[in-house]
């Protein structure tokens, strides 16, 4: 393919890593799907990269939601006829209180958000990959140095970035026979507004 024809979805691309990266694909010629829970912040993101009408695409999404997620597919097929790359980045922290101090809706936006949302985003990108042509395609997890080494008072999100490595496995084994390749990135801290804000982790939507 020619390097305008590549095309890329990025999760949680309205602010922090998601934004980065969404910027360096639309400077690297890729068409970037630019998905998050604000349009607003995704336009700007456009806007900013100076990139060409046509070339980006900004869809409102709620990756907790499978209706959410199905819709944002649905529409990148739509304008751009592929996918050659997925970047599960959208993700969220919880208060950091003692782990007996949490509470059930704390924990499941955490799962729902940094793992279910994950999981259905790689599901409609395994339907695309394996019957375009070329088939297949890449997929990046954004996990975490906490899938490694736990920071104090972050049960959620250590737990979801532990998971994130295992679905990450589990999908580089199950793409194989489709020419899809999945990969894991386990940063740091970055200097996001969640970073800012206090909260524990690397991404935001």
């Amino acid at each position: 393919m020619q390097t305008q024809d590549r095309v890329a979805l990025v999760t949680g691309a309205g602010t922090g890593v998601g934004k980065a990266a969404a910027l360096a694909l639309l400077a690297d010629g890729y068409k970037v799907v630019l998905a998050g829970r604000r349009t607003e912040m995704l336009e700007q993101a456009i806007a900013e990269s100076g990139v060409p009408a046509g070339q980006a695409l900004a869809v409102a999404t709620d990756v907790t939601n499978p209706q959410s997620v199905a819709a944002l597919f649905d529409q990148a097929v739509k304008v751009f006829g592929r996918l050659d790359v997925l970047f599960n980045n959208a993700g969220v922290g919880a208060p950091p209180v003692n782990l007996e101090d949490l509470t059930y809706e704390q924990w499941k936006a955490a799962v729902d958000t940094n793992l279910t949302g994950p999981f259905l985003c790689t599901q409609h990108a395994f339907r695309i990959m394996k019957n375009q042509k070329p088939m297949g395609g890449r997929i990046i997890n954004n996990g975490s140095i906490s899938a490694h080494t736990p920071r104090p008072n972050s049960a959620p999100y250590t737990s979801t970035k532990h998971a994130i490595t295992g679905l990450t496995k589990a999908t580089s084994l199950d793409g194989r026979k489709y020419d899809i390749a999945c990969g894991q990135i386990d940063i740091g801290n970055a200097a996001t507004p969640m970073v800012s804000a206090g909260t524990t982790t690397n991404a935001i939507e």
